[in-house]
């Protein structure tokens, strides 16, 4: 039950979001919009308002919004073209189409605000918890408990910003100022090129001195203006993070077997909300990201292949003919189509144990 109720918050709430984008800047520009979908298929339930029908479908796999006007050589009236999506300007109906992946983009910002806001954000404390015996930290007298202070000069307040200024050494001598109980030291360490593996499985070198965190934590309690600059900070790494996951993905870095579906989806999301609520809409947030950057890809059927179309259209003076879009369309749906079998198959594959089980988050 767990994993149910929560599959279907975190797919309903991402729905939710990326239909309400493109309805709020429809309705905005004075789009008339016929309908407010949540799931496709049969209408289960719904009302009427202002000549707009939000329903809850059948089948809650999606979502969508049908405005006048639509559908390509969609017979509108001449009295209501005003109000019909394909009579509007081209940058208008590019704005009604990228609002959906800019409405997971902002709900993730959203959802971070209010962890940092509510909970506070916890940092690792500078503090050392074990030493590598020979490592360079042994060799320069360090010993567990001592905290560091500074880096070449630059305080830290966080394990993480150890870290950063070691690895921007590049492997030079470095000067550490620690605190050991009452006394403050100084001293100098010649970090080591290490191999290590990043979050990708990909080699790389990395200056260490062989140190790690002893994991204790400290909540710093943030102001709304300060909780908002985060939210966003942390709303654009893990973008860049998710987009060069993408680009791994393209490589073969990252082997396509690590995709997944929505069986995976639904057992990440139960996972999640075991742990509490917090991580449910940590978990929630990051796939806002992921979703807003698949309905980006320029691929026909997604939000980013319709703007691919119009940023064709403002080239050239005028829309793609009828054949044209229905080849694209064709091609996007075999892309698409493709890709569902392969998460469907890694998901399968998953539960019957021929694949490694679900990774974290």
């Amino acid at each position: 039950m767990t994993t149910l109720w929560s599959f279907l918050l975190v797919l309903s709430g991402l729905i939710f979001f990326h239909e309400l984008g493109h309805f709020t800047v429809a309705r905005l520009l004075g789009i008339r919009v016929l309908k407010f979908s949540i799931g496709f298929g049969p209408r289960l339930w719904g009302i009427v308002r202002n000549g707009t029908d939000y329903c809850i479908s059948a089948v809650p796999l999606g979502g969508f919004v049908k405005m006048l006007g639509e559908v390509p050589n969609e017979e509108v009236p001449h009295d209501e073209r005003h109000l019909s999506f394909s009579h509007r300007p081209v940058y208008q109906r590019a704005l009604v189409v990228a609002a959906g992946p800019f409405a997971n983009f902002l709900l993730a910002e959203i959802i971070f605000f209010f962890i940092l806001l509510l909970y506070g954000n916890p940092i690792l404390q500078p503090e050392i918890g074990s030493v590598k015996p020979a490592s360079p930290a042994a060799q320069a007298g360090l010993v567990k408990g001592d905290v560091f202070l500074s880096v070449n000069g630059k305080n830290v307040e966080s394990w993480e910003d150890v870290s950063r200024l070691i690895k921007a050494s590049k492997g030079r001598e470095i000067l550490l100022r620690v605190k050991r109980g009452r006394n403050v030291l100084a001293v100098r360490v010649k970090p080591e090129l290490s191999t290590m593996k990043n979050i990708f499985g990909e080699e790389i070198k990395v200056p260490l001195i062989g140190v790690t965190a002893s994991g204790r934590m400290r909540i710093e309690r943030l102001t709304p203006f300060r909780a908002f600059v985060m939210s966003f900070e942390r709303t654009w790494s893990l973008t860049r993070l998710t987009w060069e996951g993408f680009e791994k993905i393209v490589e073969r870095v990252v082997p396509l077997s690590t995709l997944g579906g929505p069986i995976m989806i639904a057992q990440m999301a139960g996972q999640q909300a075991q742990q509490g609520l917090l991580n449910l809409f940590y978990f929630m947030a990051l796939l806002s990201i992921n979703l807003a950057i698949l309905n980006l890809l320029p691929i026909p059927v997604l939000d980013g292949g319709h703007l691919f179309f119009f940023a064709v259209e403002a080239i050239k003076g005028s829309p793609l003919t009828m054949r044209q879009m229905q080849i694209a369309q064709q091609i996007g749906l075999f892309i698409l189509g493709s890709l569902m079998l392969l998460v469907f198959y890694n998901d399968i594959a998953r539960l019957l144990g021929l694949l490694p089980t679900v990774p974290k988050p």
